[in-house]
């Protein structure tokens, strides 16, 4: 079976953005060690899974980025273009975006049926809504959770509501030149 990873940016105090959507508070320009994990986990990867709200900026971004191969993401932006993506949404019922589909059904099994499909990993970048919906569901085997060294006091947190204890198994943590440790779990099934 395949497996669900989930890398997400969060601060020291647990939240993904602040209350308002913010993330000023995220650690730029990356160190080359944080670069070369992110296309170490990324490889990998042959799907991508997005809210829809998280996909109406990741999609565009990465798009302009492979328009200029000057830009410092380029090598990221190819690798994201070229990954096809699925947006779970229930706003949609089809994709504006090249490469990219939509999910219009119940989370878990589409998420099961994905999940049992040949293939390689899929990875989940966002958004809060529905990285918690999976987060509910068990559904991600894998988190690897990017902590930025800041606290913001309040915002949107992805642990928000679980309801049964989330039980995990430390897998590896790892410290980056630019101040961001990686902490990674195994969900305990």
């Amino acid at each position: 079976m395949r497996k669900l990873k989930l890398q997400v940016q969060m601060t020291v105090d647990g939240f993904i953005a602040g209350q308002n959507g913010e993330m000023d508070w995220m650690c730029f320009p990356w160190t080359d060690d944080i670069t070369s994990y992110v296309r170490e986990i990324t490889e990998p990867v042959d799907t991508i899974l997005l809210g829809r709200k998280l996909a109406e900026g990741f999609i565009p971004h990465w798009e302009n980025v492979v328009k200029n191969p000057d830009d410092p993401e380029f090598e990221g932006g190819l690798k994201y273009t070229a990954t096809p993506k699925i947006v779970f949404t229930h706003t949609m019922q089809q994709s504006i975006w090249t490469n990219t589909e939509v999910a219009t059904g119940e989370l878990v099994q589409e998420i099961t049926n994905l999940k049992s499909k040949k293939g390689k990993d899929i990875i989940v970048y966002g958004g809060g809504t529905f990285v918690t919906s999976l987060i509910h569901a068990k559904l991600i085997d894998e988190f690897h959770l990017f902590i930025n060294p800041t606290a913001i006091g309040k915002g949107m947190t992805i642990f928000n509501g679980v309801a049964s204890n989330l039980n995990l198994k430390l897998k590896m943590v790892k410290q980056f030149d630019c101040g961001i440790a990686m902490i990674c779990y195994d969900l305990v099934k």
